[in-house]
């Protein structure tokens, strides 16, 4: 395995940064992560987008314009040859010279094997918890996850396999998922505040539009008990049901009909961007 570091891709066990990094002495830094299949990586351009966004807010410099940041990226993952896989790009803060003043930003470009969520996910749905967190700088896609990377025994311990982060009672996101109800008459909602504008998120708003109403808006825990149904988003996840919430059963507590539709319809798009570059 290949990984790009300091202006060269090396093998990745020669893959290393200086304990004087920002992101090792303070945990400040952005990254980025997009799927990979058959050399084609899936809707680059928007999650390229995030990453500068999420690097400005940050105030932290790509050392690379786009076009050289893509050339480096297909140059990866042709060394690489991964039929599924995912690519992360992590930005740091840098070598700092006092461990708090940040220096000249590094990147980092890793490439890693890819499992999507099984069968049986999909078929019965997850449970999930709550907790009550606002992430920092949420619009920002930062490598700061110590309250979900806290939470992940409780989530454990509670037989569930994520956490929904909410404020007084208004829900944001997962610490790396986005979340969506779907209402008794059928609108598609997702939380608007305080959340990273995931990439499928964004597709899925744009999906869901086209058959039912979308929307992004206020969802409280409230919202979520009365759902006819619910489920989380992410890249490596797509569409996974939620069925329950802490111990509030959504709906019949089955995977619902609308979110199984918006899956097979993500999936047809992920198939349609596929094949617009293969041509």
């Amino acid at each position: 395995m290949f990984a790009y570091i300091h202006r060269e891709i090396v093998p990745v066990e020669k893959a290393f940064l200086h304990v004087s990094d920002l992101s090792i002495q303070r945990g400040y830094g952005i990254f980025d992560f997009f799927k990979v299949q058959d050399g084609h990586p899936y809707f680059l351009d928007d999650y390229l987008d995030r990453f500068y966004n999420s690097a400005a807010s940050m105030q932290l410099e790509v050392p690379h314009q786009r076009d050289d940041l893509k050339s480096i990226i297909f140059s990866l993952i042709t060394k690489n040859n991964i039929a599924a896989s995912g690519v992360k790009m992590i930005l740091t803060g840098g070598y700092s010279a006092d461990g708090y003043q940040p220096a000249e930003p590094n990147l980092i470009i890793t490439q890693h094997h890819l499992t999507l969520p099984g069968e049986d996910q999909i078929k019965n749905g997850v449970k999930i918890i709550t907790h009550e967190f606002v992430r920092d700088f949420a619009s920002a896609k930062t490598i700061n996850y110590s309250t979900g990377i806290w939470l992940i025994n409780k989530v454990k311990e509670n037989q569930a396999v994520d956490v929904l982060y909410h404020q007084k009672g208004i829900v944001s996101e997962f610490p790396r998922c986005n979340f969506f109800i779907v209402r008794n008459d059928n609108t598609v909602v997702t939380p608007a505040h305080q959340v990273l504008r995931g990439i499928t998120r964004k597709n899925i708003l744009k999906l869901a539009a086209r058959k039912y109403r979308a929307e992004e808006g206020v969802v409280t825990l409230e919202d979520i008990a009365n759902a006819k149904e619910a489920f989380l988003t992410s890249t490596t996840k797509r569409i996974v049901p939620v069925v329950k919430v802490n111990e509030t059963v959504i709906g019949d507590g089955k995977p619902g009909a609308v979110s199984l539709s918006l899956l097979n319809d993500l999936i047809a798009l992920e198939n349609e961007d596929f094949q617009s570059k293969a041509n």
